[in-house]
């Protein structure tokens, strides 16, 4: 979220951002929050001189006691105070509660460099790499050649679990094991501490990591009374993210640097049947996630980074892409300025979304109350979050399937990955 200081110091900047987004109808909730604010200041501050008075009244009872004087009055007076004090606790309480529900909603500011646009068709390219050809032949869906293949099973997995899930099987296996393997360890030559984090998260930190309100619909719930339920993490970025909730971290220390790998899940799927019947999009898949604490002044520069991580990826598995600056109206709430890579699918005769590259400045950081000691400024000030995919898996695995499809019905296996996987090939032969 973003932080209340900075609303109240910005407010013009993020009503204008509000509207850049197409989010016109949060512009009132800016002057409303700091409304709200200074109601909650003086109602808290009535709430504690209430409780204190407990005490000051207490001692003058006393007094009045060694004076042999009435006493009657301030006994009425300490009697009525627990109601008084329950009073001001529920309207600060009411306050407190609008503040959160606004801020919980209203999104992150945005880079002056984030394109203005209604949805993805408005997103802007940035740059293209590799040479999209035509096969000579012609490409069958990968979910139908990995099936044809005995590579895949889709139709038992739905038996089993319903649409959206998927068995893979024998090379196939070897061949994500691989990526993941490949990927891995570029991220740890880079510097980055592979993590695998918990795969379930509770209530409280996953607020703190995405607009819960929004993103809820497409996690999978698990109801615990004890817990006040719980979720499946929907990437490793949130479990990451939430590592650091409520701690100051050390300033010599930052960047942190952290490559998730995990079994991610969300409830989403696509309706065309190249994702239902198929391994884009999927309610369970497999990613390794790049994931960055830093120094405010460091995070623009290490957004690049991040991209260029991921380019190399895609680069060193010869899958042509293209990079995008996503549009105002695409980019979602935590994010203030996110890049997409889109694999060149030539089936599909399009460029389709592998990699999220997001800088979220400190909107997370706000929320999970996660600090560093500054030595410029003394104080302690939010750190900057940044997340970007290394590599999902599934999508990866179409990709190469499409991309490195033969005539003979067999996969030519991306060089890098060839030590992993052990042959230069897969498939029929």
């Amino acid at each position: 979220m973003l932080d209340i200081k900075f609303i109240r110091a910005n407010a013009l900047a993020v009503k204008k951002d509000l509207e850049k987004r197409g989010d016109k109808e949060k512009v009132p909730w800016v002057a409303e929050v700091a409304g709200k604010h200074e109601e909650w200041k003086a109602l808290k501050e009535k709430w504690e001189k209430l409780g204190h008075s407990r005490n000051t009244i207490s001692h003058e009872i006393n007094q009045l006691q060694k004076q042999k004087k009435d006493i009657a009055a301030k006994v009425k007076e300490v009697k009525e105070l627990p109601q008084k004090i329950a009073s001001a606790e529920e309207k600060l309480l009411k306050v407190e509660d609008r503040i959160n529900f606004i801020l919980q909603r209203l999104p992150n500011v945005l880079h002056e460099s984030v394109p203005v646009g209604k949805d993805d068709t408005e997103n802007k390219e940035i740059r293209k790499w590799g040479a999209v050809k035509k096969q000579p032949f012609a490409l069958e869906s990968h979910g139908e050649f990995l099936e044809e293949l005995g590579l895949a099973d889709f139709e038992r997995a739905t038996k089993i679990s319903g649409s959206g899930f998927f068995f893979i099987k024998g090379d196939l296996v070897k061949l994500e094991l691989a990526l993941i393997n490949f990927v891995s360890a570029a991220m740890e030559k880079k510097g980055f501490t592979l993590v695998q984090p918990p795969l379930m998260m509770q209530r409280k930190p996953y607020e703190g990591v995405v607009a819960l309100a929004d993103f809820e619909s497409v996690m999978y719930k698990l109801d615990d009374a004890e817990k006040e339920g719980s979720y499946l993490i929907a990437t490793s970025e949130h479990p990451i993210a939430a590592m650091m909730m409520g701690e100051t971290l050390d300033e010599k220390k930052l960047p942190l640097k952290f490559c998730g790998i995990s079994t991610c899940f969300r409830r989403e799927i696509g309706s065309h049947g190249v994702d239902t019947r198929g391994l884009f999009r999927v309610h369970q898949f497999n990613k390794v996630e790049q994931f960055i604490f830093c120094r405010p002044e460091d995070s623009w520069k290490i957004h690049e980074e991040l991209l260029r991580n991921s380019e190399e990826i895609l680069q060193q598995l010869k899958i042509p892409y293209r990079v995008v600056n996503v549009c105002s109206g695409d980019i979602g709430s935590v994010a203030a300025k996110k890049y997409d890579i889109e694999a060149w699918f030539p089936r599909q005769n399009a460029y389709r979304e592998v990699v999220s590259c997001s800088n979220c400045t400190s909107y997370q950081a706000v929320s999970l109350n996660i600090r560093y000691q500054s030595s410029k400024s003394g104080e302690k000030e939010f750190v900057h979050t940044l997340n970007s995919t290394a590599v999902a898996t599934s999508r990866m695995l179409a990709a190469i399937v499409e991309n490195c499809q033969n005539k003979d019905g067999t996969i030519t296996v991306p060089d890098v990955l060839v030590p992993h996987v052990g042959k230069k090939v897969i498939g029929k032969g």
